[in-house]
């Protein structure tokens, strides 16, 4: 991993140099766009609406308009604000882990030691750790001034990048301000059925399908060209119906519980099988 920006913690009194790597990388597959009737390559210029000159990169600014007026705002200018250069991720307070409500999270990375001696990051570190608390930090990253949350993951102290309280919708939908009755029994299934899928959470147990069939799909296209047949790739899917509205809404429950029932019962079955496949057999005794 090659780190992507330098700066310290700043913890009270305590400064905690740190070096910062991004924590996640995307997984799919690299597409690019083109043109169906010759198989060119779409590629996109930044052209000037006055000029019609194609632009490079670093003669760009940045511009803000309202009402009409525009201001241009230099590279060397936007650097000049103050947080800009700022390379300190300030601790602005301590709270409770469940009191950040999961839709604020953004990006997350991992934080490391950088200075000869790590014990000021130790100890942030398990200071978290024995207090269960999250630290809420501001820090200037890429041109923008940033809420996050420093927490523990592992051995590691983890920045997760938080979205600014305005920057959260309200939710207000009028269909769930009608008074709906949900009956005891309806309410007993729905908590069967989560609890007939109830399980501890392994993300190395889920696989994208879909970046795997698009893999398929590439090999299958490399090697049988125009000839490609999707169906005999894939087979031929079945559709599982138009969605809508659940009309009786107590037996799509209890189909999803028999449904899940028998799958359990079926694997319970084939598990027996091979436990039984696996035994060695008893020896017939010799008569005497």
């Amino acid at each position: 991993m090659r780190a992507i920006w330098k700066g310290s913690i700043a913890f009270g009194l305590v400064n905690v140099p740190v070096k910062l790597y991004s924590a996640t990388e995307d997984h799919d597959i690299g597409l690019h766009q083109v043109h169906n009737k010759d198989g060119g390559r779409i590629r996109y210029q930044r052209k000037c609406e006055i000029c019609s000159e194609v632009v490079a990169y670093e003669d760009i600014d940045k511009a803000y308009e309202e009402e009409g007026r525009t201001v241009v705002l230099t590279a060397a200018e936007l650097k000049s604000l103050p947080e800009e250069n700022s390379r300190e991720i300030e601790v602005v307070e301590f709270i409770p882990a469940e009191q950040l409500d999961p839709i604020m999270y953004e990006r997350s990375y991992f934080l490391e030691p950088d200075s000869k001696s790590p014990k000021a990051y130790m100890l942030l570190r398990q200071t978290l750790e024995d207090t269960d608390r999250i630290a809420i930090v501001q820090y200037a990253l890429r041109q923008k001034t940033r809420l996050g949350a420093l927490r523990v993951r592992g051995d590691v102290l983890l920045l997760q990048a938080l979205l600014w309280g305005d920057e959260v919708r309200e939710a207000k939908f009028p269909s769930l301000e009608t008074d709906i009755k949900i009956s005891d029994k309806e309410l007993e299934m729905s908590s069967a059925l989560v609890e007939s899928m109830a399980h501890d959470f392994d993300p190395d147990e889920y696989t994208d399908d879909y970046q795997a069939q698009l893999k398929t799909l590439i090999e299958a296209k490399l090697e049988k060209g125009e000839a490609l047949d999707t169906e005999a790739t894939f087979g031929v899917v079945e559709g599982e119906g138009e969605g809508g509205d659940v009309i009786d809404l107590m037996e799509a429950l209890k189909r999803s519980l028999d449904k899940k029932r028998g799958k359990e019962k079926a694997s319970d079955d084939d598990a027996a099988a091979s436990k039984t496949a696996s035994k060695p057999k008893a020896r017939a005794k010799k008569k005497a």
